[in-house]
């Protein structure tokens, strides 16, 4: 009855239930916000190896898309959230390690080493529970927060394209996580 109560009482003052999506234990809000544009949830991926789940990715954008060029090279607001879930912890040379093996795939990658160096000095370990989150605004670059703590930008559309190429592009680190974040 309550329940009811509730739902009612949101409809009422015109405002919309979250439809929130959950994977491996983690709850993502459907939307989000990057420099003042509503985003959408446009998928949610989990990132596993050797049978454990070692974070949740949420993917946001103006719009859905399944497509993953579409996703990586429009120029747009758009935020990408990494939720660790692996109790035994991530440390900062484990993320940097990842990142250099995806960047070592992609044709543009010693273009943008400098930016991943910059990136790199932004981590540090994390934990269950810890969030990096990545939120890109066309013309300003790549907001970096780790932990909830705002990290600083890092210029430029290509590095953008370098990050997201890591996630979603020919080789991403499981198709498992690029497939969800797309939406599949």
């Amino acid at each position: 009855m309550r329940l009811l109560a509730a739902a009612a009482l949101v409809f009422a003052l015109g405002a919309q239930p979250a439809v929130a999506a959950t994977l491996s234990g983690v709850t993502v809000s459907d939307s989000a916000s990057v420099a003042g544009k509503d985003l959408v949830l446009n998928g949610v991926g989990a990132r596993k190896k050797y049978m454990f789940t070692i974070y949740v990715g949420a993917l946001y954008l103006p719009a859905k898309t399944t497509n993953a060029k579409t996703a990586i090279e429009q120029d747009v607001p758009k935020k990408l959230v990494m939720h660790f879930v692996y109790s035994g912890g991530v440390t900062k040379q484990q993320l940097v390690d990842t990142f250099n093996e995806g960047i070592a795939k992609q044709a543009n990658g010693a273009a943008v080493k400098p930016r991943w160096e910059q990136l790199y000095g932004m981590l540090a370990d994390v934990g269950t529970g810890d969030e990096i989150v990545f939120d890109y605004t066309p013309g300003t670059g790549t907001v970096v927060t780790v932990k909830g703590q705002k990290k600083g930008t890092i210029a430029g559309k290509d590095f953008m394209v370098s990050l997201y190429t890591v996630y979603l592009g020919d080789n991403p680190p499981t198709a498992a996580l690029k497939s969800g974040m797309l939406g599949g």
